[in-house]
C-alpha cells in the first residue's frame, strides 16, 4: 500500500513542491520542480467532503442525508472548500430553489412542532 502525498509542509503549513517523480514499470525517474495540484494541498476533511459532494452530483440533499449535516452545513463546507481552491465564493441568492425549500422544511417541522421556534429561527437565519 501506498502512503498518501502530502500536499503542505506538516511544519509550516506551507505548499509543498515535488521533486521527483519514478515509474515503478521501468524505473524511470525525472528530476525537477511539479506544482502539487490544488486537491491534494486540501485538508483531508475536505477533501472527503469534495469526494462525497462529486459522489452525489452536487445534489446538496444527498450530500445531506450522506453525511448526516444539515443543508447549512453542506453549504458552509462547500463555501469553505471553494474558498481553500482559490475561488471567490457566490452567496446564495435568497431565490434558490433548494434555500427556499429548506426554509419551507423548517416551517412545516415548527408547524408540526418538530423543532422549536427557536430552532426553526436559528435555522433560517442560517440560509
Amino acid at each position: 500500500m501506498r502512503n498518501q502525498m502530502l500536499g503542505r509542509c506538516p511544519i509550516c503549513n506551507s505548499g509543498l513542491d515535488v521533486t521527483r517523480l519514478h515509474c515503478p514499470h521501468c524505473d524511470t525517474g525525472i528530476d525537477g520542480r511539479f506544482a502539487v495540484c490544488k486537491f491534494c494541498q486540501l485538508p483531508p476533511e475536505q477533501k472527503a467532503f469534495a469526494e462525497v459532494f462529486i459522489k452525489c452530483r452536487g445534489n446538496i440533499k444527498e450530500v445531506e442525508k450522506e453525511l448526516g449535516i444539515s443543508y447549512p452545513t453542506v453549504r458552509n463546507r462547500l463555501e469553505t472548500l471553494i474558498e481553500s481552491l482559490g475561488y471567490q465564493a457566490q452567496p446564495v441568492p435568497k431565490d434558490d430553489p433548494e434555500a427556499r425549500e429548506k426554509r419551507k422544511q423548517i416551517l412545516e417541522d415548527l408547524n408540526e412542532g418538530k423543532i422549536s421556534s427557536e430552532e426553526a429561527i436559528d435555522l433560517l437565519r442560517e440560509l
